[in-house]
């Protein structure tokens, strides 16, 4: 039974994922309809965050091919295309955005959170390393004597157990 479930689960869970957008669009060419794939896998999905526009699912998604497909209808370049979707939403829709001051932290802000944590793990190492209590202390003649009894009486209690 529980065999059953498993596969059952495996199953849709394998389903699921086959639900990828389905485009419809008519092209008079070949080349509109590959310019058309070009830019639908170069923009991000605003929505979907890591997804291009060509394999998202979601309603933004498909009205954003649906106005790439108007404009390459009405005679318009790519760079055109581009420049009215970073327009509209912001250079989050490129997967390359350009350096500028606005993108700073898009650029540099993964290397900066490394770069802190590198430094915040090295400053916690330093402080470990600081506070450890001293280890090299030598034993008085006392302590040898009686870590010597011990260590005899521990032969001899190994030697006697069979």
């Amino acid at each position: 039974m529980k065999r059953l479930i498993v596969m059952t689960v495996l199953v849709f869970g394998v389903l699921g994922g086959s639900q990828a957008a389905i485009d419809t669009r008519e092209f008079s060419d070949d080349s509109l309809r590959q310019r058309y794939h070009d830019l639908a896998s170069v923009l991000r999905c605003p929505k979907c965050q890591n997804q291009n526009i060509a394999e998202s699912s979601s309603p933004i998604a498909d009205d954003l091919r649906g106005e790439i497909h108007r404009m390459l209808h009405e005679g318009r370049s790519d760079e055109q295309i581009v420049d009215f979707m970073v327009s509209r939403y912001g250079d989050f829709v490129l997967y390359d955005p350009p350096l500028s001051l606005s993108t700073v932290l898009l650029w540099f802000g993964p290397a900066a959170l490394l770069l802190a944590g590198g430094g915040a793990v090295a400053a916690v190492v330093a402080s470990r390393r600081r506070s450890r209590p001293a280890t090299g202390r030598a034993l008085s003649e006392s302590e040898r004597h009686r870590l010597s009894g011990l260590l005899q009486d521990a032969d001899l209690s190994i030697e006697q157990d069979p």
